[in-house]
């Protein structure tokens, strides 16, 4: 159940208490998931088959959101509103800074709760008419704390730990710029995006499926690391590889595996990682001075299996920063809050659903048989039938269609270097040489950046 209240002329929706909890249950269930693939060991039988229980799961990714695309007119709409609404706070002298109480949850009595109630009240996350004690964490503050943290993108667990302090006492100046920042983002992307069109936000790590301007299927994504970070762009997909080989980068060659390689001679064959010259021949390991980028001169691939890299399915999409979406046979990243671990590409939760979605054009291929060309571990390509427009965005600041105001971190500091007057590095492809660079009739795939 979602109660809507209206609050100083604008409209917003208190998530229920029982899809908070819901959020909850299952981010704990994900950080708990084992991580046997990241320590790069043989998957075990009950490996395999808690992955594929954590694949399939449609509420991991899903949650109860609605279908309004996070590039659309309403989204624009939507930001306005809450643009008036953070105004209307800043002109109030914003809100009262929480000090102590780190760790407080339901049960807790402390001066600080009593802090913690008037900033959630501030914001629409607890109703001023709530009944309770002041300095009582009770269940109305509990079920405020939590509706907060799922819309910063912090763990749902409401507990006031450190990371949601800090984003507690963000101030609301603060926050306001942030919406005003990312208004003209979502407004230059307010076009045709092409009827069928896949949309990743890098700063919330989530991606969009989206027809006929709904979104179709969500999915939580790993992204770039702060110093390998995922690029802005506008490309097409192009195909699907099932049981893909991994050719593994030369920066990867040289930050990555040349130190574990130092560390552990036996790393290449454990992980079913080949070694070849220039003209295709085999090498064996112990051929290379490990000691020195001797290793950089060579082509290093990776075996399908369930150690590989990119798990069962690549996601084709050319561009020049050589970046995919792909599986991951880590899926325990998943249930991470901050999920900045790849080296630029994208790796995509419940790929197998996302996939169904790319090749529904494609009737050759159902469901049924994706999934029997995963578990034959052999090299399949799929070339879809109509090319899918794909986007890479930076927003760090949005009203979901469920009407909560949405905040992300600048993880790449791009909010930062923008309201400095440095464009240098854009948040949407548009930012600089608009819509017409891409337009969805055609052919060739585009990077724009």
């Amino acid at each position: 159940m979602i109660r809507t209240i209206k609050r100083d002329g604008w409209m917003s929706k208190a998530i229920s208490r029982r899809t908070l909890l819901r959020h909850a249950v299952t981010g704990a269930a994900a950080l708990s998931a084992p991580a046997v693939f990241a320590q790069g060991q043989p998957a075990t039988n009950a490996s395999v088959e808690w992955r594929e229980r954590f694949d399939l799961s449609p509420n991991v990714s899903q949650g109860d959101r609605g279908t309004v695309p996070l590039l659309s007119t309403q989204s624009v709409s939507q930001i306005e509103n809450a643009i008036r609404q953070y105004e209307d706070i800043a002109a109030r002298g914003g809100w009262q800074r929480v000090t102590g109480g780190e760790n407080a949850r339901l049960g807790t009595v402390s001066p600080a709760i009593t802090q913690l109630r008037a900033r959630l009240t501030a914001t629409g996350d607890i109703e001023s008419s709530t009944a309770g004690r002041p300095d009582t964490f009770d269940s109305f503050v509990d079920q405020g704390l939590r509706r907060f943290q799922y819309r910063h993108g912090l763990p749902v667990d409401g507990v006031l730990r450190r990371d949601t302090l800090a984003a507690l006492n963000v101030p609301a100046e603060a926050r306001l710029q942030q919406l005003r920042l990312n208004h003209p983002r979502l407004r230059a992307m307010a076009v045709n995006l092409g009827d069928r069109h896949v949309v990743m936000n890098i700063p919330a790590a989530e991606l969009e499926a989206v027809a006929n301007g709904q979104v179709a299927t969500r999915h939580s994504t790993v992204v770039g690391k702060i110093d390998r970070q995922s690029p802005v762009l506008a490309v097409r997909i192009l195909e699907v590889n099932f049981n893909p080989f991994w050719t593994v980068p030369t920066s990867i060659v040289r930050r990555d595996l040349i130190p574990r390689m130092q560390r552990d001679a036996e790393y290449l064959t454990k992980n079913r990682i080949r070694i070849y010259d220039q003209r295709g021949n085999e090498l064996s390991p112990n051929l290379i001075n490990w000691q020195t980028m001797e290793a950089v001169q060579f082509r290093f691939r990776q075996d399908p299996s369930d150690l590989n890299s990119m798990g069962s399915v690549r996601i084709g999409m050319p561009n020049s920063e050589t970046v995919y979406m792909h599986d991951t046979p880590d899926k325990s990243l998943f249930g991470d809050a901050e999920r900045f671990h790849s080296s630029g590409c994208a790796r995509v939760q419940n790929v197998r659903e996302l996939v169904t979605w790319l090749l529904a054009e494609n009737a050759e291929w159902p469901r049924a048989r994706i999934d029997q060309a995963v578990r034959m571990d052999e090299r399949v390509d799929v070339r879809l039938r109509r090319p899918m427009p794909v986007y890479w965005v930076y927003i760090t600041a949005w009203v979901g269609d469920e009407g909560m105001v949405q905040f992300r971190p600048d993880v790449y500091r791009r909010d930062e270097l923008h309201l400095a007057g440095n464009m240098a590095l854009p948040a949407t492809p548009f930012d600089t040489v608009g819509p017409q660079a891409f337009a969805p009739g055609m052919r060739q795939p585009v990077r724009v950046q």
